[in-house]
């Protein structure tokens, strides 16, 4: 079997320092970490990451040229290699350019009339992007086997297909981008050349995966509009300079047995006792994101608002449960996100509040075995993101539901190509309608919540992240 590299800004191991000084190390979570699992135990596994804090540079510093599996640390049978990226290239790579330009690009979550603004610093950042793909594919390059297969992930490393293709044309690569993509036009708000830049990095790739049709298609588009590349649509591929790309759907789904041997052990069911003593008998809506600008959580809670004040009969009979945990707080858009968050549970609390009845409870520290202990007991799950590559939450939910929940879904989140037929579908921008769908949702017949339910679990569950990952390197053979 041929080797596989494997390389992603988080990788499968990150470290903290302990008040003595000492390293300590923890387990990444996540789809991608779950996937490759199973594929770490059947053959040579070699994952490059970037270390993504001081601590993270201590242990890679630390390491044998960087190979923290070498330093004595359990990384789960993978060979990890943690890149010591200067901070402040990461630094700009990292926020300036991955964070606030090519995910606001793709999420379409610029204000316009504002941003963005490229000028000389902004020049300045995607030179610091360049170098930090580059830090990865010379990496790659120097430890990949020949032949070996190179798995190259998401938004943070478009430019590494092509700079690793050139390093080591021997090597078998696949890109795969785990965010939505942006149609032609929106994806222009780039300049020219840092646009073509990026779509030519990801044609270094023997493949190029995404998680719906979606945003394969407007990939496509872009490739077609902005560089003139020669699509073939039926066949799926592009055709620039003189080599062809493969464009791939790989619908990234839960391993449900995992998730419900989590959700049954003991933090888990010491969460949900706690969590029914708080809501007792009342139906309970749940939502489950970060505080990231494309989850729509303003809007998520305006509708919930709308629904108390439009249906006087849930006072005293349902409760909110939101967690809203902190994403990228050094980035002054998401303070002043979190902050309009917290505005706005507040306003519900005072204007609905009883003394006993607390309608709204904001949880902002995250709790993994709260939020799984959180799906069990929702009748009404909301996602209602203004645009989402997939979002496991609209599946995991489901999945831990112990009477059936209903769910009311965005169809701007990629998980409603799968889930729309038994979901509670909304315009995520219409807060009136998400209103009467959470309204709709609690007065769903038990029977009718649960054969939806079912289906949703079969949905969500048919592409577990191990197979999902697999799919990605079969696609190279």
């Amino acid at each position: 079997m041929s080797q596989v590299v494997v390389a992603s800004n988080r990788g499968p191991v990150s470290f903290s320092l302990s008040d003595d000084g000492a390293l300590e190390m923890r387990r990444g979570g996540g789809g991608l970490v779950s996937g490759l699992a199973g594929v770490a135990s059947g053959q040579d596994v070699l994952w490059v990451c970037a270390s993504l804090g001081e601590a993270d540079r201590t242990a890679a510093r630390r390491a044998p040229d960087g190979r923290i599996d070498l330093a004595g640390h359990d990384t789960g049978g993978a060979a990890v290699r943690m890149l010591d990226i200067p901070a402040a290239t990461f630094h700009r790579a990292y926020n300036a350019v991955a964070n606030s330009t090519l995910w606001f690009v793709h999420h379409l979550l610029y204000d316009t009339p504002r941003s963005p603004h490229f000028d000389a610093r902004a020049r300045r950042d995607w030179q610091s992007y360049e170098a930090y793909n580059a830090a990865f594919a010379d990496a790659l390059a120097r430890d990949a086997a020949p032949g070996a297969k190179a798995a190259i992930q998401d938004y943070h490393l478009s430019l590494a297909p092509r700079m690793l293709r050139d390093r080591r044309p021997d090597l078998r690569i696949v890109h795969f981008s785990h965010t939505p993509w942006a149609p032609p036009e929106y994806f222009r708000l780039l300049p020219d050349d840092i646009g073509a830049q990026v779509l030519l990095g990801i044609l270094g790739a023997d493949h190029a995966g995404f998680l719906t049709e979606r945003w394969a298609s407007a990939f496509l588009d872009c490739c077609e509009v902005v560089l003139g590349a020669r699509v073939d649509r039926a066949a799926r591929t592009v055709t620039c300079g003189g080599r062809t790309t493969r464009v791939g759907v790989h619908a990234l789904g839960v391993d449900g047995t995992a998730l419900r041997e989590r959700a049954a052990q003991q933090d888990v069911a010491e969460r949900a006792r706690a969590l029914r003593e708080q809501v007792a008998d009342r139906q309970l809506i749940v939502r489950i994101d970060r505080t990231e600008l494309s989850k729509n959580i303003v809007r998520g809670l305006a509708a919930y608002r709308e629904m108390l004040a439009n249906h006087p009969e849930w006072h005293g009979r349902v409760v909110h449960l939101a967690f809203a945990y902190p994403s990228r707080y050094d980035l002054p858009e998401y303070r002043e996100y979190t902050a309009a968050v917290q505005r706005m549970a507040k306003q519900i609390a005072e204007e609905f509040g009883t003394a006993t009845w607390e309608p709204l409870i904001l949880q902002v520290n995250d709790d993994y075995p709260r939020s799984l202990a959180a799906y069990g007991l929702a009748d009404v799950l909301l996602v209602n993101p203004i645009r989402d590559g997939m979002n496991l939450v609209a599946k995991e939910g489901p999945v831990l539901s112990e009477r059936g929940c209903a769910l009311v879904l965005s169809r701007e989140a990629g998980a409603a190509a799968e889930l729309s037929d038994d979901a509670l579908v909304v315009n995520p921008y219409d807060v009136s309608q998400t209103a009467e769908a959470l309204h709709q949702g609690l007065l769903m017949p038990r029977d009718q919540r649960a054969e939806r339910c079912a289906r949703l679990v079969s949905a969500a569950t048919a592409l577990p992240p191990q197979r999902w990952f697999a799919d990605q390197l079969a696609a190279l053979d």
